[in-house]
C-alpha cells in the first residue's frame, strides 16, 4: 500500500478529519515538524501510532489542541503553566501538566503517567485539521521511532526511516517553519523544568517564570525526545568537529567552516534548525560516516545541539 498525499485544501483536510474520526492515523504539518496525527481519546488510533513508528511503549506522546481551552479540560494549567500557555500557544511549547480525572485520554497517550503534554500548534493547517476533527490528537513526529524527524511530507514518506505505506495518509502543508520539535516544559517538585530545548528558546521561557531547572535522568522517559539514541541518522555521527577527517561528510556551520552540507552559511542559529533534520538525511543518503561543526549552545542551539547528541549517542 502506498500512502496519499492530501492537499491541504478544504477537501484534503476533510478528509484527513475523516480518517482521524474512523480511528487511522494520518500525518500533518506543524510549525515545528510534521506529527503523527491519532485521535487521543481513541486507544486503537494510538497504538497505530506507536506500531506505525515503532516506538518503545513507556515513551509518552503529545497531546494536540486547537486552543487553550481545550487544553484546560484535559490538563490543570495554573500559575506559571498558564503563564507559559497564555504567552507561548499557539506555538512551539509543550507543558507536561497534571492529567485532569475526566479528560477522557487514550492511557497510551501518557504511558501511564499522571501527567500529559499539551500543546497548541500554530501552524494554520494543523489549526485546521484540529477544528475540523473537533476532539484532541496525539502527535508525535511522523517518522520511524528514533529516526530523523520529519520536516516535509516527502521526508514522512521518505524510504530511510519513513512511514509509507504504515499510514492512511500525509496532509502537505509544505516545509515546517521552525523545524525542529517543541520545547518541553513540566515541574518537578515543584519547580519548573526544562524536559527538552525545543522551538522556544529556554531564555524566553525564563524571562517570563524565572530560572528552569535542568532535568534530571530517569529510568523511564516523563516526556517525549527524552531517550539517550534519538533522532539519529543510520551513519555514525561526530560532534564539535573543527575539520573532518577523510571518508567523512561535513556539515558545517557558519562562513568559516562551509562543510560539504552546511546548517547556515551565515551561522544564523534559526536557519540551522529549520535545515537540520533535513540536512541530517541528505547527509545520510550520502552513506558516509558523518562530521558536525560547532552550533554555539545559546538560544536555539541549545536545542539544535540537543537533537545532535541525541542523534549521535550509542545504539
Amino acid at each position: 500500500m502506498t500512502t496519499p498525499i492530501l492537499q491541504a485544501d478544504d477537501a484534503g483536510i476533510a478528509r484527513a478529519a475523516s480518517l482521524l474520526a474512523a480511528g487511522e492515523v494520518v500525518a500533518i504539518p506543524t510549525e515545528t515538524v510534521y506529527g503523527l496525527a491519532g485521535s487521543a481519546r481513541d486507544p486503537q488510533a494510538v497504538a497505530r501510532i506507536y506500531a506505525a513508528k515503532g516506538r518503545p511503549g513507556f515513551n509518552p506522546l503529545i497531546v494536540h489542541v486547537a486552543d487553550t481551552g481545550a487544553a484546560a479540560r484535559i490538563g490543570v494549567l495554573e500559575g506559571d503553566a498558564r503563564r507559559l500557555a497564555d504567552a507561548f500557544w499557539p506555538g512551539a511549547l509543550t507543558l507536561v501538566v497534571p492529567l485532569r480525572n475526566d479528560a477522557g485520554i487514550a492511557s497510551l497517550v501518557t504511558a501511564g503517567l499522571p501527567t500529559v503534554g499539551i500543546r497548541v500548534p500554530a501552524h494554520p493547517v494543523a489549526q485546521a485539521v484540529l477544528r475540523a476533527l473537533g476532539q484532541p490528537v496525539a502527535a508525535p513526529s511522523a517518522n520511524a521511532s528514533g529516526r530523523i524527524s520529519p520536516t516535509t511530507a516527502a521526508h514522512v514518506l521518505d524510504a530511510n526511516g519513513g512511514l509509507d505505506g504504515r499510514i492512511a495518509a500525509v496532509v502537505d502543508g509544505g516545509a515546517s517553519p521552525v523545524g525542529l520539535e517543541s520545547t518541553i516544559v513540566g515541574w518537578r517538585d515543584g519547580r519548573a523544568t526544562l524536559l527538552r530545548p525545543g522551538g522556544v528558546p529556554s531564555e524566553a521561557i525564563e524571562a517570563l517564570i524565572g530560572p528552569l531547572a535542568p532535568a534530571h535522568a530517569l529510568a523511564a522517559p516523563d516526556a517525549p525526545g527524552q531517550l539517550g539514541s534519538h533522532y539519529a541518522p543510520a551513519a555514525p555521527l561526530r560532534l564539535e568537529v573543527l575539520a573532518p577527517e577523510r571518508g567523512e561528510t561535513f556539515i558545517g556551520f557558519g562562513p568559516s567552516r562551509p562543510g560539504t552540507l552546511t546548517l547556515s552559511a551565515t551561522g544564523d542559529p534559526v536557519e540551522a534548525a529549520a535545515r537540520l533534520f533535513d540536512i541530517l538525511r541528505q547527509a545520510d543518503r550520502l552513506g558516509r560516516p558523518i562530521a558536525v561543526a560547532p552550533i554555539p549552545d545559546g538560544g536555539l542551539g541549545a536545542a539544535i545541539n540537543d537533537r545532535l547528541r541525541r542523534a549521535a549517542a550509542p545504539r
